[in-house]
């Protein structure tokens, strides 16, 4: 009988094409994690890092799309371990913190791997290189896919600077900076499911208002105009998540001069403008970016992101490992990607086995177009 259920197991897996033998799944200090074994587990190990999560959305560990997500990685023989984290949101230090003990439990109860590898997608990413750049004695190499690569403060800089010459702009369509960082209301995460038609109410608001500056506005942010209200609607569930972490406002633009808009005038005239209220460092001070890298690192970016356009990220992290003397160690590679994280799974089995292939020849990856 147990050999029947396993053999349907196994056969349902493969169906789906992920070839998973077994699962250990559990909790570690609050957080959930899953570690997928493949059929052919050769004592090799991928440590995940998954990317940001409204509050109140379905957990990574019960996702059908992670598992699926998982194929290049279960196809080459590597376990995949991965954990929740202890809680959703804005969790780039504390995905560290989880991913490190769920590392630590993998090598206590089945033995250090032969070589283990870091990957993670978006915030993942960030987790990724904090883990590089903290942990990476543990590690062969690390994937870093569409990562934060910046430091975490500039890039939510970024969010907020969005919202507040949107505001300037085109009043009266999302919510104002104050009312987000007003913390007398407990924080609720939009419903995602809302997303869609929410983002399709706000695109007719911003073309009945301005099409013409509404092309340029979003252009300024390395953003396609069909972009721009599922972004506003994305980064207002993380500043309104920032906003209760932090317990009050990080940023002050009251000193910012903001450039590159039509009429820069006009924009800074009437850009909404608030003082922080509390030290950045609150919440984003652990694990801050450095460049200090040691171990052969290949960062795999689409050349346009939505979410984390690379000329906010790639660049910043790259003169960060210049200035630490760890070029050696970093190879950046972009696909043609219209999208955050569109990546194939060719594209990522591919990224993959030239970072193998580096750690194992020692020849560097090379960096450029990866089709």
């Amino acid at each position: 009988m147990k050999k029947t259920l396993l053999l349907l197991v196994l056969s349902v897996c493969t169906a789906w094409g992920q070839n998973i033998a077994r699962i250990d799944s559990g909790n570690i200090n609050g957080a959930r994690y899953r570690i997928l074994f493949p059929p052919d587990w050769k004592g090799k190990l991928v440590m995940y890092a998954h990317g940001y999560e409204f509050n109140g959305s379905p957990l990574q560990s019960k996702s059908p799309q992670f598992l699926k997500s998982m194929s290049p990685f279960l196809e080459r023989g590597f376990a995949v371990a991965a954990s929740d984290y202890q809680f959703q949101g804005l969790a780039l230090a504390q995905g560290v913190d989880d991913t490190e003990a769920l590392r630590k439990y993998f090598f206590g109860k089945y033995g250090k791997p032969d070589s283990t590898f870091m990957v993670g997608h978006s915030m993942g990413g960030g987790i990724t290189l904090a883990i590089m750049e903290n942990f990476d004695k543990n590690y062969q190499g690390a994937l870093p896919l569409c990562p934060l690569s910046s430091r975490i403060y500039l890039q939510c800089r970024k969010e907020f600077d969005l919202y507040a010459t949107f505001n300037g702009l085109f009043p009266g369509i999302a919510t104002p900076l104050s009312t987000i960082f007003d913390l007398k209301n407990p924080y609720q995460a939009q419903d995602s499911r809302k997303m869609f038609a929410k983002a399709m109410d706000m695109k007719k608001a911003i073309l009945a208002k301005d099409s013409a500056l509404a092309v340029a506005f979003a252009r300024r942010f390395d953003l396609k105009l069909d972009d721009l209200p599922f972004s506003l609607f994305f980064n207002e569930n993380v500043l309104r998540d920032i906003a209760q972490k932090a317990g009050g406002n990080p940023f002050d633009n009251t000193n910012t001069v903001y450039s590159g808009f039509p009429d820069n005038m006009l924009v800074n005239a009437r850009a909404e403008r608030l003082p922080a209220t509390v030290n950045p460092e609150n919440v984003f001070g652990k694990y801050d970016r450095s460049g200090n890298i040691n171990k052969p690192t290949l960062l795999v970016h689409t050349l346009y992101d939505q979410l984390i356009p690379p000329t906010y990220g790639v660049t910043n992290f790259e003169n960060m490992v210049h200035k630490q003397g760890k070029d050696q160690f970093f190879t950046v590679r972009y696909t043609n990607g219209q999208g955050h994280c569109a990546f194939s799974p060719q594209q990522t089995a591919k990224a993959f086995d030239e970072l193998r292939n580096w750690v194992k020849t020692g020849a560097k990856a090379k960096a450029g177009l990866m089709e």
